[in-house]
């Protein structure tokens, strides 16, 4: 029994650790690497310096519009060389554009702000037809055997008859596709098309595919859009900012971690493993998800840590009552547990109801505190409910620490 506690205790402080030191720092073995989480992780603008613009599409605008037009800058700001831009849709018909490292906001406006120009352009350099021309395009797979991604146009009655006749001509040569006069294609003519219906084949993979169909499309379909908003966040604002977040939440841990073995001893001590364990899939979630962390969201991360602390202090509470009362450790810590875990859960459930609706119905940094007081709140009830209770039972398996005193009783 006391060696089955030692080994289950060992296990979990072991792959912990072993987990902690994959996560932070990595791994590079040969051709195998995994980069440590933090270069999965995005700071957000007021971080690291940059550019903030709020677009505003004027008009009857449809989602499927906004959808393109988001595309279609994604794919501007790509060409600017821009490291980890953010770039959604806020409410119905605004569109939020964050460039990090940028300082020309008006350099932005004019880039985001312009009307997509889609154009076909044949080898002589001379334009066959535009966006205006092209009715849909959608990316399928092939009907042969191979199955492979292509891309399917259709035009209107002009761009029918002036594809004929350019594929007429151009029978083995290719014709461009420009978006911004950017080519994005330039598929060779096998055939002269008359039917109105076109097919781009050599793609590498079906996500190539649904790009190009969806910035075709962007193109046929340009969205004016007016900006509403801007701001550029100096350089020096957001490391500094950065720097005191980090400060104060690491001396804030220190604490927490010296107060719960101060008060509740030998679970306090239990608790800090499982709280480290916590932070360690926050961290991995946030890299998963692909989460921008700002100024607001580590203020959520940073009040999730208290209530994952707050979940531990209500279920040590209860197991001093069942203790005092005169039950057995292992008793103690069930019933403990079994009491606890509604007032828990129900704590738990209307944090997240909150931040559901503040991830819904909130925008911008708004958003970015739901989704880490979100992810902490689910991953601090995991922790307090099973790893935190794993260890209690490890720690009591290995008998090595009858006074009731040390539990905080």
């Amino acid at each position: 029994m006391r060696s089955r506690g030692f080994i289950k205790l060992f296990s979990v402080i072991f792959v912990a650790l072993i987990v902690a030191y994959v996560a932070f720092i990595g791994v590079n073995a040969g051709n195998y690497t995994i980069k440590p989480v933090e270069d999965y992780i995005r700071l957000g603008l007021d971080l690291r310096g940059g550019v903030y613009v709020l677009e505003e599409a004027q008009g009857n605008v449809t989602p499927d519009a906004m959808s393109k037009a988001i595309a279609v800058i994604r794919n501007r700001v790509d060409a600017l060389g821009v490291a980890q831009p953010v770039i959604v849709q806020q409410g119905s018909n605004r569109i939020r554009v964050e460039l990090p490292g940028m300082t020309d906001p008006d350099k932005a406006i004019d880039v985001i702000g312009k009307t997509a120009q889609l154009k076909f352009v044949g080898p002589d350099g001379k334009v066959i037809l535009t966006g205006a021309d092209v009715k849909d395009a959608k990316a399928v797979y092939s009907q042969g055997q191979m199955q492979e991604p292509e891309v399917t146009l259709s035009f209107n009655s002009e761009g029918t008859k002036k594809f004929a006749d350019a594929t007429q001509k151009f029978i083995g040569q290719p014709i461009s596709i420009l978006l911004d006069d950017k080519v994005i294609s330039a598929p060779t003519v096998r055939d002269a098309i008359t039917t109105g219906n076109a097919v781009i084949t050599g793609l590498k993979d079906y996500k190539e595919a649904t790009d190009l169909a969806t910035l075709i499309r962007a193109g046929s379909l340009p969205v004016t859009l007016k900006p509403i908003a801007y701001q550029s966040v100096g350089a020096t604002l957001g490391p500094s900012a950065y720097k005191a977040s980090v400060d104060a939440g690491v001396y804030g841990v220190i604490l927490i971690l010296l107060f719960m073995i101060a008060f509740y001893r030998l679970p306090g001590f239990v608790a800090d493993i499982a709280l480290g364990i916590y932070i360690i899939i926050n961290f991995i979630i946030y890299a998963m998800l692909n989460v921008t962390l700002d100024l607001p969201g580590i203020a959520g991360m940073l009040l999730s840590i208290g209530m994952a602390v707050d979940t531990n202090i209500i279920i040590f509470e209860r197991l001093k009552e069942e203790l005092r009362a005169g039950k057995s450790l292992r008793a103690a810590v069930d019933a403990g547990f079994n009491k606890a875990f509604r007032a828990v859960f129900d704590a738990n459930i209307t944090s997240l109801i909150g931040g559901a609706v503040l991830f819904y119905m909130g925008s911008g940094n708004v958003k970015g505190f739901a989704l880490t007081l979100m992810i902490g709140v689910a991953s601090s009830m995991f922790t307090a409910i099973t790893v935190t209770r794993f260890l209690l039972h490890a720690i009591v398996d290995m008998n090595f620490v009858k006074n009731i005193k040390i539990y905080g009783a």
